[in-house]
């Protein structure tokens, strides 16, 4: 069974997916990027302020599919510009400390209405 967690606290899919979906203790988290939940308009230019977007939308999502950050077991980080890296990772740091989940950050050529950074998590439940 899949159940499909949504959350107005969260930007509303742009596409054809859901926000989350629950299935077998685990929650899997679609990308989010750096969206302004009410307004949908970008929010920020810089590295620094759409990561910390991008993962308050995350753990927006995460919180409505019954869970914490704590819980994420691995994370999948797209960045625009490889430059960002460091600025990038000083940020997540602070999101999910000492013990990290499992991720791989992928350079890529172009992402959804020009963000710098794109997130997705799975989470245990």
């Amino acid at each position: 069974m899949r159940e499909v967690v949504k959350t107005e606290k969260a930007p509303k899919a742009i596409g054809p997916y859901s926000q989350a979906i629950k299935t077998g203790g685990l929650l899997f988290v679609s990308g989010q990027i750096p969206l302004d939940p009410e307004t949908g308009e970008l929010v920020g230019t810089d590295i620094v302020t759409q990561t910390r977007k991008v993962l308050d939308n995350l753990k927006a999502v995460i919180k409505a599919g019954s869970s914490e950050l704590e819980n994420v077991a691995k994370c999948t980080c797209f960045l625009a510009d490889m430059n960002d890296f460091t600025a990038f990772n000083d940020v997540y740091k602070e999101y999910f400390g000492i013990i990290a989940p499992a991720r791989e950050c992928i350079a890529a050529a172009g992402l959804p209405k020009g963000a710098r950074v794109e997130v997705s998590a799975i989470c245990c439940l």
